[in-house]
């Protein structure tokens, strides 16, 4: 799932012309070194990767380590939350019931959730299950993560609450990545099959597959065997343990928690229109219903890259590249990023997991390995990429810095009790601030354990950490008027959602 221009870091992908007639000597000579190189440049506990080429598994292996502390090495079979490279088995899923007559991807969302609402009722009504998994619906990427993402909420609340999502964009025109579009989609499959999502996407494809240690829900990862511990660098570039993510309510769209080992056999299926040992999972026209283009990204040349569009299927992106077509998705959750690639064209697909989240090594790893096997002339990527992000990096934790400087015990302008109280938006609903002398804490009431303290800086801007680092450290400002505080904006990190929030004093 989560997220998607971290997910699509940069939107590029890499694909040319095969010249080999053999593994390439990158893989063979230097894919290690490269790799450990890559955990140390990017800070980067952990790694698994799986490659496969016509039909074989070249490359299954981890590296570095699932817990810094435990020093426990990642292996093949080492679990990472997928994120949104769980889409396309929501995609996949309902492609096979519309195959099997049961549904028909242009149907109305109304048919199935007459009450179903969206912000414009033109839309409402026209709203279909394709357009949910094209990211049609005209919202903003990531509008609404930061009330459903993690959030107390089931699913039928989410699907009920985007009535308030005010597009900023035109409806089928527009691409906005969009997870609840994708539960919204999800939650038809029960409608037709009596099934779960987590089961039918389980007895469909995850158990024919042989993906033994697969989990279609993630909410108990912590006491899986063998899970990746996540970890994050942001704001202050150093490796702090996250709690695992609780994305069940959003499950469509990105809580599959699975290994490099089982993903290699999705990924062959892929490969083999949908056989996999001999047996067919999916047929090939479903397979194929699902990389139709869809959604027009860009349809421009790429600086510095042989692209000249990118574009959305159904849970899958794919571009070009020198002539070949590549499909891949990448995962953002909290700690982990994910990526999936496949060329059928070249018979080659890759998975990377690893387990901190903010970095971009996973990408360039999957670029590398791309150039080395389609011709590509060699630029190392991780390193032309590194300094780029360093640069950024060292802006983001001075600014952190220089705002937790300004924590010097100075006195508010208004009696700390003045700000404490119930704030409400009308998305997210209420928060609780309370006072203690003169710092705040927040309660967000949507999240079982999200808090937040807020400490005073000086003219009128606070500091508010989150209790949970990855959604970050952020100035904020109360509205007054006179000595009453009447409103405040709330931002958190762009991994969640872009924009702020305004919460209303009652």
């Amino acid at each position: 799932m989560r997220k998607l221009f971290f997910l699509v870091t940069v939107l590029i992908c890499g694909a040319a012309k095969n010249t080999y007639s053999q593994t390439p000597s990158f893989i063979t000579d230097s894919l290690d070194s490269y790799i450990q190189q890559g955990l140390k440049d990017w800070n980067l506990p952990g790694l698994a990767i799986a490659i496969i080429k016509d039909g074989k598994v070249v490359v299954m292996k981890g590296y570095g380590v699932k817990n810094i502390t435990t020093k426990e090495p990642v292996d093949e079979n080492t679990l990472f939350m997928i994120a949104s490279n769980s889409k396309l088995f929501t995609a996949s899923s309902l492609a096979q019931l519309e195959y099997d007559g049961k549904l028909k991807l242009d149907d109305k969302i109304t048919k199935y959730y007459p009450d179903y609402r969206v912000y414009d009722p033109n839309t409402t009504a026209l709203v279909t299950i394709r357009d949910m998994l094209s990211h049609h619906l005209g919202t903003g990427t990531f509008q609404g993560d930061f009330t459903f993402w993690d959030a107390n909420l089931t699913r039928g609340e989410i699907i009920n609450k985007m009535q308030l999502l005010k597009p900023k964009q035109n409806f089928r025109q527009s691409y906005g990545y969009c997870n609840s579009c994708f539960l919204t989609a999800g939650e038809i499959i029960p409608k037709v099959t009596g099934k779960p999502w987590e089961v039918y996407v389980y007895d469909s494809i995850i158990e024919p597959l042989g993906m033994e240690n697969t989990h279609t829900l993630g909410a108990n990862m912590g006491e899986m065997p063998g899970a990746a511990t996540p970890y994050t660098t942001v704001f202050t570039g150093k490796l702090m343990e996250l709690p695992y993510d609780r994305v069940d309510n959003l499950a469509p769209a990105g809580a599959i928690v699975s290994c490099v080992k089982d993903i290699s056999k999705w990924l062959t299926m892929q490969l083999d229109s949908g056989r996999y040992m001999g047996k067919q999972i999916l047929p090939w026209p479903v397979l194929r219903r699902t990389r139709d283009l869809n959604t027009i990204i860009s349809s421009r040349k790429q600086t510095g890259f042989p692209i000249h569009y990118i574009g959305y299927g159904l849970g899958v992106f794919q571009c070009d590249y020198a002539g070949r077509q590549v499909f891949w998705h990448t995962g953002g959750a909290f700690g982990f990023v994910t990526n999936t690639c496949f060329v059928p064209e070249e018979n080659l697909a890759i998975a990377i997991f690893t387990n901190n989240d903010n970095q971009d090594f996973y990408e360039d790893l999957r670029y590398q390995i791309l150039d080395a096997y389609l011709g590509v002339k060699y630029v190392n990527r991780s390193k032309a990429e590194l300094g780029d992000f360093m640069e950024g990096e060292k802006k983001t934790i001075a600014n952190t810095q220089k705002l937790q400087s300004r924590v010097k015990g100075a006195t508010p302008p208004l009696p700390a009790a003045n700000y404490a109280g119930t704030y409400t938006n009308e998305l997210y609903g209420p928060i609780t601030i309370t006072a203690d002398k003169n710092d705040l804490s927040i309660k967000f009431q949507g999240h079982a354990n999200l808090t937040a303290k807020v400490q005073y800086m000086d003219n009128d801007e606070w500091l508010m950490t989150y209790s949970n680092a990855a959604f970050g450290i952020f100035p904020l400002k109360f509205k007054t008027d006179g000595s009453k505080v009447t409103s405040v904006d709330i931002k958190a990190n762009d991994f969640v959602e872009f924009d702020p929030y305004t919460f209303t004093k009652q």
